[in-house]
């Protein structure tokens, strides 16, 4: 019984604000699971983790800690699809409402996989001390690229690369369940035989609880997502949505 309340009262769906993912996923990203978002190049997987952070800050959800490893992070384009929300959540002024929504988005720049490995060190110190003394709670993290830190440590230079590839994946998951977090990262595609594949290989993909593939219409703001693997759904699943121009 304490599971299935678990389940069905304490792992709550965070709104990405993209109404094609929030139908396919059944609400938007899962707390307690690990999403990932992949893609080519320019496909929209940063614009799907500035709108989920956007609109999880905006609804006054939770803070969201937000691990930037590219420079894509741009408070102006929070502000474009803040000022975008066809609903205003609270009656407030723009700027008023902008300079909230940036306040619950902590944003850090992760460089290498030891910066991250210190940074989520740092993180699970402040979620357990923010369950110890009441306050306001982390509901998000994002990372933008998890695979721009992993893929460069398999192999060559690191011979303990995939090691630290799954020591990453045992402390995000850990995060997820024990503090009730979506965790959204997100990962390029690599060459295939035939046709581009997600990058980090086979140890990876069985990590993810949710993993969406994005293709973009050429010249258009107009993606789509398919289901590459899902708790609850046949992979194969799409839905179209716009993302923010």
């Amino acid at each position: 019984m304490e599971l299935l309340n678990d389940v069905t009262e304490n792992r709550r769906f965070l709104p990405t604000g993209l109404q094609g993912i929030d139908a396919l996923l059944g609400g938007g990203l899962r707390q307690g699971q690990l999403t990932e978002i992949t893609g080519q190049s320019s496909s929209g997987k940063t614009q799907v983790c500035l709108c989920s952070a956007s609109h999880v800050a905006a609804m006054q959800l939770g803070a969201v800690i937000y691990l930037d490893t590219s420079n894509s992070f741009s408070p102006s384009r929070i502000a474009r699809i803040v000022d975008g929300f066809r609903i205003s959540l609270v009656t407030e002024p723009k700027n008023v409402k902008l300079e909230r929504v940036l306040s619950s988005i902590i944003c850090k720049s992760v460089f290498d996989i030891f910066d991250l490995f210190e940074v989520l060190r740092q993180l699970e110190l402040s979620l357990k001390n923010k369950v110890n003394n009441g306050s306001s709670k982390i509901c998000l993290l994002i990372i933008d690229s998890l695979s721009s830190l992993l893929a460069p440590i398999n192999g060559g230079k690191y011979p303990q690369g995939r090691s630290m590839m799954i020591s990453v994946a045992m402390i995000l998951k850990k995060l997820a369940d024990e503090y009730n977090l979506s965790v959204l990262v997100t990962n390029h595609m690599v060459a295939g035989n035939g046709a581009p594949k997600p990058a980090l290989g086979e140890s990876w993909k069985t990590v993810p609880h949710v993993r969406l593939v994005l293709s973009r219409e050429r010249g258009s703001n107009i993606c789509a997502a398919t289901v590459l693997k899902h708790t609850l759904l046949a992979s194969g699943h799409v839905m179209r949505f716009a993302v923010p121009r």
